[in-house]
């Protein structure tokens, strides 16, 4: 434990006290905006909380009370509503740091990132640019790896290196859009590392080597695909393009912090990341991304208190919901209970989303048009009963974690499939699945032939049984009727067969990269669900035909 949270009890008392008034100014305030004194009395009180943190050197609360008392001094005496937000926001982080602080009196280690969320939610109310995830973070930002001889740049590289920054664009995009989030994050990591392949030896070739390696360990790690998350991933792509208009163009220090601390954050055993911590020397962080999210839900969401009364509440309701349930199912109620028991219902709905429980929340409001539409016990369908009876069995397991302070961030559908349709659409969806697993597993083939092929100096052996297995692949797309990629895949065949298998000569490596770009553009059409879905994604279709043209190859 540090030396502020040691402190923390000696002034424990007063800085509460302060807190809890200056929250009643400010509520006071809402009610009468004309009142200059309740709007002083605040700012002077927030100025006397950052004072005392200050002093027992809470460094992430101090910034968070310096926040507040800078946007409240911006509220003028006779605020409109449009001054509801700053007001709702500096309320809110007085919330948050009695938490925080009420978690350090109980020997929690300080985390000054948890105040972040608040901070920046204090600093987008006054209009001011947010602070970024790697602001309490330390990291030595100017290791560098040995240096090599750096390539010479012309026409070719920058054409190679504009046709990169397409296939990052491509994956970019989708993980913008949470579209096959863990395919996006390996494109766009095979892009940068082919920047930095090409070039080697260039001051630009660090931002590809440390983003590679921050793709690989949200990728990893899974981390939460956060807004700040996604902003700092397009602003490599900005990069990118910097650096291919300027040669002596050098990214700022600032970009590779943030980069670097996703990588201490995942603490991922990817040869890259594992590469670039050893070289920087990352610290061990004491907590990692889901932890930091659960907890910043518990220290803005309500008090523990209030949510174990919540999950008693709760409990009342779904014990007389399940009760009413029992006799309807054995016939023995009456028709007078039904109105009853559909308010009881939807009066549990509203509570559960309350709570933050979105997914039993919609698992009930499933059901509850469909019981509005109860006249008489004896037509109800006992399918409907059964289905009913598993959603406040799955509701119960949900409200079971409130009671340990557990909160649910993702939405779950619990949605019917009509039955009659189920079984033809489940045929094609097999049939589908099955072919687009034997297309992965061919183009995946492919590129691991290449490899074994380029590290044995060509020795063919290793493509023997690739141009048969990438006209399966060829042949399957066409049976799904995916013409433009069945051709794709048809020319990286005969790619292979004409100008590797049967020429005398062994392709560049350049070449044979390119070739595996083209193949990577490929796999990922498949691994984005396009067979399943029957859409295509023309963007990542014309990155393969860059590729191709590339090679002097056409589709």
């Amino acid at each position: 434990m540090g030396i502020g949270a040691t402190s923390l009890s000696m002034v424990r008392d007063e800085l509460f006290a302060t807190m809890a008034e200056t929250q009643q100014y400010l509520e006071q305030f809402l009610e009468a905006r004309d009142n200059g004194a309740l709007l002083q009395h605040a700012v002077t009180n927030l100025q006397q909380i950052k004072g005392i943190l200050s002093l027992v050197e809470l460094t992430g609360a101090e910034l968070l009370a310096e926040e507040a008392h800078t946007l409240t001094m911006d509220i003028p005496v006779g605020a409109t509503e449009e001054r509801n937000e700053q007001l709702t926001a500096i309320n809110n982080a007085l919330h948050v740091l009695r938490s925080y602080l009420e978690q350090l009196e109980a020997n929690w280690i300080e985390m000054p990132e948890l105040l972040l969320p608040a901070i920046n939610k204090l600093r987008s109310a006054g209009q001011q640019t947010p602070l970024p995830e790697s602001f309490f973070f330390a990291a030595r930002v100017d290791s560098q790896r040995p240096s090599t001889p750096a390539k010479p740049r012309n026409a070719e590289s920058l054409a190679l290196s504009r046709r990169l920054r397409h296939m990052y664009q491509i994956g970019l995009l989708a993980f913008i859009r949470d579209e096959n989030p863990q395919a996006s994050l390996r494109l766009m990591m095979r892009a940068l590392l082919r920047l930095d392949q090409l070039y080697a030896g260039q001051p630009s070739s660090h931002l590809y080597w440390v983003g590679a390696g921050a793709l690989e360990s949200q990728a990893d790690a899974q981390l939460l695909p956060k807004k700040s998350r996604k902003q700092l991933f397009a602003r490599i792509d900005r990069e990118i393009k910097l650096q291919c208009d300027n040669p002596d163009y050098v990214a700022p220090r600032s970009v590779i912090k943030d980069l670097l601390y996703l990588i201490a954050l995942a603490n991922s055993t990817g040869d890259i990341a594992e590469q670039v911590r050893n070289l920087t020397n990352l610290p061990d962080l004491p907590f990692t991304d889901h932890m930091l999210d659960d907890e910043y839900q518990r220290l803005s969401g309500p008090g523990q208190n209030v949510l174990r009364s919540l999950s008693v509440a709760i409990r009342e309701e779904l014990t007389s919901a399940k009760d009413i349930l029992d006799l309807i199912e054995r016939g023995t109620a009456e028709n007078s209970v039904l109105n009853n028991f559909h308010n009881i219902l939807a009066k549990l709905e509203k509570t559960l989303s309350m709570v933050g429980l979105s997914g039993a929340s919609n698992a009930l409001k499933q059901h509850l048009k469909k019981v509005e539409g109860w006249d008489e016990i004896s037509t109800i369908e006992s399918g409907s009963l059964l289905a009913l009876a598993d959603s406040l069995l799955y509701i119960e397991s949900m409200v079971a974690g409130l009671e340990r302070g557990e909160r649910q961030i993702k939405n779950q559908k619990n949605e019917p499939i009509d039955e009659n349709e189920s079984f033809a659409r489940n045929q094609l969806i097999e049939a589908r699945i099955v072919v687009n697993e034997e297309a992965k597993s061919g183009l995946s083939l492919a590129k691991r032939a290449i490899t074994s092929y380029l590290e044995s100096d060509g020795d063919k052996m290793h493509l023997a049984n690739v141009p048969s297995s990438l006209m399966l692949v060829r042949g399957g797309l066409l049976f799904l009727d995916q013409e433009r990629a069945a051709e794709q895949v048809g020319a990286c065949a005969n790619y292979i067969q004409t100008r590797m298998l049967e020429a005398e000569t062994m392709p560049s490596e350049q070449q044979l990269d390119t070739l595996a770009d083209a193949l990577t553009s490929l796999e990922y059409y498949l691994e984005g669900g396009v067979l399943l879905h029957a859409k295509e994604n023309r963007s990542v279709l014309d990155l393969a035909d860059e590729s191709l043209r590339a090679l002097g190859v056409q589709a």
